[in-house]
Order: C-alpha cells, then structure tokens, then sequence
C-alpha cells in the first residue's frame, strides 16, 4: 500500500525532481541503510566485543549515519532519537563520565529498557567510539556496555525507519491534502529540506571544521569529531555527499550549488589529513581553510540560488527551523 502511494503520487505529478523523489530515492534508503548497518553491527557484538573485529561495523554503521544525519526532521527528532545516535560536540565531557559510571554500575542498568533511559550522552556511535577505539585503559571490562549500546543504536535506527516507512512518508507525500495538520502546502516540506540542507552545511563549517580550527594562534585539532576512530574528514566528506545527494533529487535546476558541492568535495577528497591534525600547522591549516571558505560559499550559493527555486524566499533564515 505504502509503495502504491509513492507511485501515485509520481504519476500525478509532473515527471521533475521534487520532495517525492527525495522522500523515494534518498530519504526512505538512507534510513534503511542505516537500520541494516547497526543491526549488522549489533549482531555483531552478540558474537564477540573485541574492538578490532567490531571496528569495521561500526565504521560501515557511521558512514550510514553520515547519510542521514542532515535530515533532523521528523522521526528522528522525536525524543531526541537524533542526539541518542549522535551526541557531538560534548564539550564537558559528559558522555564520558557517564559511560565510566555504567561500565562499573549494576548490570541492571544495561538491560535494554532501562539503557534506553539513560544519558543520550553515554549512548549512540560516539559513546560506542571511546569503547571501541579508547584514549586509555578502561575501569572495566565494556563487553556488557558494548553490546547495551549497539543493541540500543540498532533499536533506535530501527524506531526511525519505522516510523518514516508506516506513516512520516505518507504525511509528506500527502503535503497539501485535506487531513494533513503537519504540512498544510506543499512548498512547507521543500522549505523544511532547505532548512535541514543550510542548518546541516552550517554545522559543518562552524563545528566539524571551526572546532578543531579554533584560532591561528591556538588551534584545537583534539576538537575534530570522531578523532579516535579516524573520521573526522571522512564525516565531511559524506556528509557533503549527502547532501548533494538530497538536492539532485529536489531538482535538476541548481547548476551553480552543484557546482559548489563539487568544488567542496573535491577539496574534502584531496586533503590528506583524516583526524584533521593539520590545522596545528600553518600550511596544512591553510588547506583545511580552503575548504571551510568553499563550504561557506556553498552555503551562499544555496541560498541565492537554490532558495528560489525550491520557492523557499532569499530572506529566509535556515535558524528560525522548519
């Protein structure tokens, strides 16, 4: 029934990239890409806990994450689903306290109900990162924890898919509609993906490159997301893909903003520094500058021109949400 609506909705509209080819071929994949790879990983903890062998896993889960981890609107948003996977920055350290307390607490407390009611900083793939690839010894065996977080990742990923494949798809494929009290025009879902687009390229720029960034004279690369496992470029990388992804299926009308993508994720591509440890260097931050100034174009280019032609108005500011 689900799949006879999205199809229905294609024959009734003119055969042009719009939110129903990005809710088919972007956003409904990416979610189930994701619900596979933590079901994959947590399998896979059920087996074993050592680090080395669930470390691909959990890399392939990330990657999935980094496919939709742009789109923070509706599922994912309910009861911080979002936060739960993803909680970064953490700039007290509060996911770490927290973990330490667990790894040592009553087993009890790991059991799935009672693990999913705990701090969203102890949970998701960033808690799981400091126990698969740990700065230090840890206070205590974390097989137990390991297997309570995966477990929890693959729940939640799973709540997500759920809900967009049994009823969210349908409440924005019927945008417009009698009944629909979420979106009452269709120019309101393409205006809450724009928003999700510019938010998204913003954390990119002031977080995922202006934290470890920091200033010329003190720079912070330890700021880098995901350092410990390795990623902290590769997480830009994917998530200009995706985002570029996303907006190939909006429409086929933005050459300049395509353009832009390009521009940035050729220098994402080509910068040879996967923790972003560069930026302590004058020459090598130079590079990693280059490509936060092309993704603050990018960001302008989307506004200018793909704003207009999603119908989103040139004033509108991506920070007052969808």
């Amino acid at each position: 029934m689900f799949r006879a609506l999205i199809l229905s909705v294609f024959l009734a509209t003119p055969a042009l990239a719009d939110f129903p080819q990005a809710v088919a071929e972007h956003i409904l994949p990416g979610y189930a890409n994701f619900a596979l790879a933590t079901q994959t990983l947590s399998d896979a903890a059920a087996t074993t806990c050592e680090a080395e062998t669930l470390r691909p896993a959990f890399q392939t889960a990330f990657d999935a994450w980094m496919g939709v981890q742009h789109l923070r609107f509706g599922p994912v948003e309910q009861g911080g689903l979002g936060l739960s996977i993803g909680f970064w920055p953490d700039p007290k350290g509060s996911g770490a306290r927290a973990q330490a307390a667990l790894l040592t607490a009553d087993p009890a407390v790991l059991e799935p109900d009672n693990f999913a009611q705990q701090s969203i900083a102890a949970r998701g793939l960033f808690a799981l990162e400091r126990l698969l690839y740990p700065a230090e010894p840890l206070p205590a065996d974390p097989c137990a924890l390991i297997r309570a977080t995966t477990h929890d990742l693959a729940r939640v990923a799973a709540l997500i898919n759920t809900a967009w494949t049994t009823d969210y798809a349908q409440t924005v494929l019927t945008a417009g509609e009698a009944g629909n009290s979420i979106y009452l025009t269709r120019p309101e879902v393409r205006q809450a993906l724009f928003t999700q687009l510019v938010t998204s390229l913003e954390f990119t720029d002031d977080s995922r490159l202006g934290r470890p960034l920091g200033i010329f004279s003190k720079p912070r690369p330890e700021r880098a997301e995901a350092r410990a496992s390795g990623r902290s470029l590769r997480n830009i990388l994917l998530s200009l893909q995706a985002q570029r992804a996303l907006v190939a299926t909006l429409t086929p009308d933005a050459p300049q903003t395509m353009a832009a993508f390009d521009h940035a994720i050729h220098l994402a591509q080509t910068l040879d520094d996967p923790v972003l440890a560069g930026v302590a260097d004058p020459e090598s931050r130079l590079k990693v500058e280059i490509l936060q100034q092309a993704i603050k174009a990018l960001r302008e280019t989307v506004l200018s021109e793909l704003g207009p032609e999603l119908d989103v108005g040139i004033g509108f500011n991506a920070a007052d949400g969808d």
